[in-house]
């Protein structure tokens, strides 16, 4: 049986840690390199890096900030934002990231995750998808969610996979930063019709969450990011509640 993998998030703007609801509302969260070295010491199985608004300031991800934070920790570290071709990757890479993170350029140029894919590998690939549910049915946004796609969430969850992409990072942005829970319903549908990891995003309030999360929602892996910045929930408390949940984990 694998692990379920927990997983902070860094949602960076500014070089600083930030974290909103539902996208929106952004307040101070912590220094970045600080936040990361904590949660990898706490026992965080890896890390998410996202410039949150480098799509939308049209400009590329902070290298330098990728590379501080590789610095101080020892576990996978995903890095996305900004992020438009083989090039952008390669910085990364060389600054430390495991693995980079897509979500508007993929929609804009889906060739993209296979390009990038066979240049460094389907496990180097992880893409993003922020979704919403407008109209009866759930829609990707791009640009930070700014933006409404006509793409249906589930068939491009698919249609991702079959590009080459190694996982899924799929954030529902009616459930962020609300602390309701995460999008389960959606995240078991992803999850049961793909053959790749599935990392849920967006509602994580309390434990019972994450375990609802996996065994509800079939989820490989559950990110988040205020309830760990704002100490309330500890990394190694959660492990520990999900073991005795039966929850298979990593202590």
């Amino acid at each position: 049986m694998l692990t379920k993998r927990i997983i902070p998030c860094l949602d960076i703007k500014d070089g600083k840690t930030v974290k909103g609801v539902n996208f929106e509302n952004l307040r101070d969260a912590g220094d970045p390199v600080e936040l990361a070295q904590i949660y990898a010491n706490e026992g965080a199985d890896e890390l998410v890096f996202l410039d949150i608004t480098a799509t939308v300031e049209k400009r590329k991800t902070l290298a330098d900030l990728v590379k501080r934070v590789a610095q101080v920790i020892n576990i996978p570290f995903t890095v996305g934002g900004g992020i438009s071709s083989i090039e952008d990757a390669s910085i990364l890479l060389a600054n430390g990231a495991d693995k980079v993170s897509i979500n508007s350029s993929a929609v804009k140029n889906p060739k993209l995750i296979s390009d990038l894919a066979k240049e460094f590998g389907c496990q180097f690939v992880t893409v993003a998808i922020d979704t919403r549910f407008v109209n009866e049915n759930h829609f990707v946004h791009t640009h930070g969610g700014r933006q409404l796609i006509n793409l249906e969430t589930i068939w491009w969850s698919k249609e991702v996979e079959n590009l080459g992409a190694g996982e899924i990072l799929l954030t529902s942005m009616d459930h962020d930063g609300v602390k309701n829970g995460f999008a389960n319903q959606l995240t078991s549908i992803i999850s049961t019709n793909g053959n790749i990891p599935v990392i849920a995003s967006g509602g994580a309030g309390n434990m019972e969450h994450f375990k609802d999360v996996f065994s509800q929602g079939k989820a490989d892996a559950a990110l988040a990011a205020s309830i760990f910045h704002f100490k309330e929930i500890s990394i190694p408390d959660l492990k520990k509640y999900l073991a005795q949940e039966k929850i298979h984990v990593r202590i």
